[in-house]
């Protein structure tokens, strides 16, 4: 007599075709996974190009912006540096005239043009030291790579 044992029972096999429908419904679960994959992926790409776009066109105004406000501000500055000069012409005659009653007016002059020219030197060997200065920085030091 042979036990039969419900345990020891092989499985059954499901009919053909069975696994199939399960393989299909996970492969069409995946390509619609990649699809929206794509998708987003299409979609991340339009809105990087639109951004980038966006930067371009930005970026130009600024550019733009900047150029006319430099160029303002370049004639702004010319115009007050003839204003200036006009001001120190203005500064030295009144200085001659104001010095002629006390010395003569060749000595007025003289000492009018004297100060003037003590003052351009004193901001010549001011700018030079910043020069030396300047031209110590960018200097190549021996032993540097670079």
């Amino acid at each position: 007599m042979q036990d039969s044992n419900p345990g020891d029972q092989e499985p059954s096999v499901d009919a053909p075709g069975a696994g199939d429908d399960a393989a299909d419904s996970a492969f069409a679960a995946a390509e619609d996974a990649l699809t929206g994959l794509r998708d987003e992926i299409a979609v991340l790409v339009e809105d990087a190009r639109t951004y980038a776009e966006a930067e371009v066109a930005f970026q130009k105004t600024r550019a733009a912006v900047a150029g006319r406000t430099a160029g303002r501000a370049a004639a702004l500055l010319v115009l007050a540096l003839v204003f200036l000069h006009i001001a120190l012409i203005a500064l030295a005659v009144g200085a001659v005239i104001a010095l002629a009653p006390l010395v003569s007016i060749w000595g007025a002059i003289a000492i009018v043009v004297g100060v003037l020219l003590a003052v351009v030197a004193a901001l010549v060997l001011t700018a030079r030291k910043d020069a030396a200065i300047l031209a110590a920085l960018f200097a190549s030091v021996k032993g540097d790579s670079a």
